[in-house]
């Protein structure tokens, strides 16, 4: 039963530039479902030259305990090099080599005693789902007094190609290649832009850059049962994966924007014991952040209610 109120989006007047569409690229044999996003409603919201930023309340596992943190995820669309697989700086000049992708940026921050974890993952989705049926590139680092980890995903014909560089022996700096799927970390863009292309029932997926490298796990493709079911204005999107009996759910908003309200994750974790890592919305801004930079800018925290 949700206990929170859907957060608020304030939309923080200011300019803006407009980022188009350019679907060329072919990629026809995925069976994933197509994103329906392109319509008026989804232009007018997500090209308006803004961000949508959300906070997060965060009770993360880890070591055994829960410990009080934060999660913030921000969304915007922006031009992206199909060829380079980065943000394009002249989007106007790229020419075929011109995307549109939604990209999110995932980060947590929480203290597990003395010491503190920042997290953060990013995912590049494009738009047209039509001429691209596959997110292009995941990264995600993890910094905490131990040391850092990264990893980055990038999609490279019927592949990913896997980068991962850890502070670890066992884990080291490896590359390798695993097989172009559906991703666990796509799935946050897949509600934003088209719940409905969310794959259901049994389904094979890459676990979360989050998961495998907090639980030490190869990055492999995993069998999972997936579910997408209404409940009154929410919907609520489950997947259970065949492996440490883990289970993800994820609720937003059945009205468009889609807001993401809450998510939670549960695992097996050393020993068998059940770890449950959960998050739940606290407000919103929807706001060109990059431009707010200046220390009279500083205010803008606390209508995130940032804490950390």
């Amino acid at each position: 039963m949700l206990n929170f109120k859907i957060p608020l989006i304030v939309s923080v007047l200011c300019g803006g530039l407009t980022i188009g569409c350019a679907p060329t690229m072919n990629d026809q044999e995925s069976d994933l479902p197509v994103v329906k996003a392109a319509n008026s409603e989804f232009n007018n919201y997500w090209y308006a030259g803004k961000a949508e930023i959300t906070s997060y309340e965060l009770k993360q596992s880890r070591y055994g305990d829960v410990h009080d943190g934060e999660a913030v995820l921000i969304f915007v669309t922006e031009p992206f090099s199909k060829l380079k697989q980065v943000k394009l700086d002249y989007g106007d000049r790229a020419g075929d080599d011109k995307t549109t992708v939604l990209k999110l940026n995932y980060t947590k921050k929480f203290n597990t005693g003395i010491y503190p974890y920042s997290m953060m993952l990013s995912a590049f989705t494009p738009v047209d789902s039509y001429n691209h049926k596959y997110t292009p590139k995941v990264t995600a680092s993890i910094q905490e007094w131990c040391g850092q980890v990264y990893t980055q995903m990038n999609l490279d014909k019927n592949k990913y190609k896997v980068n991962a560089f850890s502070y670890f022996e066992q884990e080291g700096d490896k590359s390798f290649d695993t097989p172009k799927g559906f991703l666990e970390d796509e799935i946050f863009n897949r509600i934003r832009l088209d719940y409905k292309s969310l794959p259901t029932g049994e389904i094979e997926l890459v676990p979360g850059l989050f998961f495998t490298r907090l639980k030490h796990e190869n990055l492999k493709m995993q069998k999972a049962t997936a579910e997408l079911s209404e409940r009154g204005q929410f919907i609520l999107y489950t997947v259970e994966f065949k492996s440490d009996n883990r289970r993800l759910e994820i609720t937003f908003s059945k009205d468009f924007p889609h807001a993401i309200l809450e998510w939670t994750e549960t695992y097996n974790g050393i020993g068998g014991k059940e770890l449950t890592t959960t998050a739940k919305a606290k407000k919103s801004l929807f706001i060109d952040y990059w431009a707010r930079n200046d220390v009279a800018d500083t205010y803008l925290r606390d209508s995130l209610d940032l804490q950390f």
